[in-house]
């Protein structure tokens, strides 16, 4: 029973969810957004389960004097300070409250270090690909250079036509494979959901059989 009764309500609820969008009666739409309040109600303990969770592996980390706890200090400390800032300022995304100070002088900051450190990580990633040691990486490396001169006021300078052919490769070979791309992945989802609601993947039980 332990594992019946979840594998019948994931049944249920995945063919609810599956089949709402074919039936337009008053009804199933009230229950679908009966059922999508409850959602919401289960992502907020899903974010309280992380937080539990992020607490529980930097407090390990901590307490076992791990070569990395510093940074599991900072953790906390920035979780407790936001999470407090939050309660005794409710009014916080207010401009010049503490919370949105900190955010904007400290999340923001981060996040454009991040993703600074990750544009140098693609161009070495593509200096490796684009090496043309094959017809594929050769036409690969020539279709980049096109599209980023286009994309630069130089490229219009050194001939008129390389922005329109940056705007055709976008439009007609990268628009086909992004439009391949999504069509796998929602394949994909499709598969999984399936053998998800008929009971043939069970790892989201926490068990293997």
């Amino acid at each position: 029973m332990r594992r019946q009764i979840p594998l019948a309500l994931c049944f249920i609820a995945g063919l609810f969810m599956a089949v709402q969008y074919f039936i337009p009666h008053p009804t199933v739409q009230d229950t679908y957004e009966i059922v999508l309040g409850w959602l919401q109600t289960l992502l907020a303990f899903a974010f309280l389960l992380g937080t539990v969770s992020l607490i529980r592996m930097h407090f390990h980390k901590i307490r076992n004097r791990a070569d990395d706890r510093a940074f599991s200090w900072v953790t906390l400390l920035g979780l407790v300070s936001m999470i407090g800032l939050g309660f005794l300022h409710p009014q916080h995304q207010l401009p010049g409250s503490p919370f949105n100070l900190m955010f904007l002088n400290v999340q923001v900051p981060i996040e454009a270090t991040m993703f600074s450190l990750l544009a140098f990580y693609i161009a070495s990633a593509a200096f490796r690909a684009f090496r043309a040691r094959t017809l594929e990486a050769t036409l690969l490396l020539v279709a980049a250079c096109i599209v980023m001169l286009g994309r630069v006021p130089i490229g219009d300078l050194i001939h008129e036509s390389i922005p329109a052919a940056t705007q055709w490769i976008l439009n007609v070979p990268n628009l086909a494979a992004k439009r391949g791309v999504m069509i796998g992945v929602g394949l994909g989802m499709m598969a999984t959901s399936l053998k998800i609601i008929l009971g043939i993947e069970r790892a989201w039980m926490g068990g293997s059989d």
